[in-house]
């Protein structure tokens, strides 16, 4: 029936139609529901029904659990802080009113971006926000004011996606870009003790954190960096080091859980959405520098001490080592070059996040500086296999 439908008013939105001017809305509509049944007429090609619509539904599949638990903890925090018992539903459900807003205004405003550029450029909807949209709201605090969210989706839209191209040609994560921007604009509202603790009550749902004494919104990450050696939870209590792998401690919203971070890893790997080389060398690169630390402590940041397993899973190294350092576009695509990549991004997260001690968080700027240095890293890889090639080829000469 609905196939039926879209075919009947299919040709209002042709050339000729009266409809015509929103082409591309009804195409991007269309192709996310069915496979698109044009084909090549001319040349080579490889057809396949995993087009990149499906590819990013996969990621968006992927990030489900992060989200899922992301709201159950969004109001496991506030119930914790506020004093009050609660269910399992009704801390969901809590998260769930929380995030919403966020996760709509983000979508509001890049789809609506996207389809005024596809519709000035007479182009095509492109589907890379599909994924963006949820990654933006998963990788922030929980009290970002949703217009900063709407301010930074705006900018890394723009400035970093449409500007270069649109999807497939940003040189920087779209997601990590938006986030960067918040940190570095508004610097107060995306750290301390209450960024990371939705603290007002919703519909009746959770109660109002008031930050006494013995109450703190801090995360682990932001707790070694002001000298603290003792990790705690937002009401003092000690954090285990299950709790950090269930993700049951203050944190950005997707970032918590290191257990469903690698419940959407597999998903990734079993589907071959992701490189398994950048993943594995992100981890592998956070497990050497962390080792570093570990055995090299520093005098003025007791966050040596934590142990490298540890140090992958605090902060959003995790989350970064499987959803944002993997993405095809901004990371490595040689297959020398990946491994590289990978370790590099997982070496300079830690650097920063133990030896920087106005930034306990690494990262996210691990991943951007490497989006910047993916290029030379390939080109220097394919430079390295010509040589070696045209050495082969005079030697068989000779």
């Amino acid at each position: 029936m609905l196939r039926k439908y879209l075919n009947k008013i299919k040709p209002n939105f042709e050339p000729g139609g009266k409809l015509h001017a929103f082409q591309s809305v009804f195409e991007g509509f269309e192709s996310f529901l069915y496979t698109p049944n044009s084909t090549s007429q001319s040349g080579t090609h490889v057809h396949d029904s995993l087009d990149s619509k499906r590819i990013m539904i996969i990621v968006v599949a992927a990030l489900m659990p992060c989200l899922i638990f992301g709201m159950f903890n969004t109001g496991y925090q506030n119930y914790l802080c506020a004093g009050i018992e609660g269910s399992v539903w009704e801390k969901f459900a809590y998260g769930f009113l929380a995030l919403l807003p966020r996760i709509i205004v983000t979508y509001v405003v890049g789809l609506g971006i996207e389809f005024i550029v596809a519709q000035w450029r007479k182009e095509e909807i492109q589907e890379g926000f599909l994924v963006t949209g949820i990654l933006i709201p998963l990788i922030c605090p929980i009290e970002t004011p949703v217009w900063m969210l709407a301010v930074a989706t705006a900018f890394s839209v723009i400035f970093v996606k449409e500007v270069f191209g649109g999807t497939g040609y940003n040189i920087f994560n779209v997601a990590l870009t938006a986030r960067a921007f918040l940190f570095f604009a508004y610097p107060a509202q995306m750290s301390g003790d209450k960024a990371f603790i939705a603290s007002e009550p919703i519909c009746g749902l959770g109660g109002t954190v008031t930050y006494a004494d013995g109450v703190s919104g801090a995360t682990p990450l932001g707790q070694l960096a002001t000298g603290t050696t003792e990790l705690t939870n937002a009401v003092g209590e000690p954090i285990s080091t299950l709790d950090a792998f269930l993700g049951l401690i203050p944190g950005s919203v997707g970032e918590t859980s290191t257990l469903c971070i690698l419940i959407g890893a597999a998903l990734l790997l079993f589907t071959g959405i992701a490189s398994w080389k950048i993943m594995l060398s992100v981890f592998a690169g956070g497990l050497a520098m962390g080792s570093v630390a570990y055995l090299l402590p520093s005098a003025t940041y007791p966050g040596s001490s934590l142990t490298p397993w540890d140090q992958l899973l605090y902060g959003g190294f995790a989350f970064a080592a499987v959803f944002m350092a993997t993405d095809p576009v901004t990371a490595a695509r040689t297959g020398a070059g990946k491994y590289i990549y990978g370790f590099l991004v997982g070496v300079i997260a830690i650097i920063i996040r133990v030896y920087n001690t106005g930034y306990p968080e690494g990262a996210m700027l691990a991943v951007l500086l490497m989006n910047a240095l993916a290029p030379l890293i390939d080109y220097c890889v394919v430079q390295v296999n010509i040589n070696r090639r045209m050495r082969r080829s005079r030697t068989g000469a000779q």
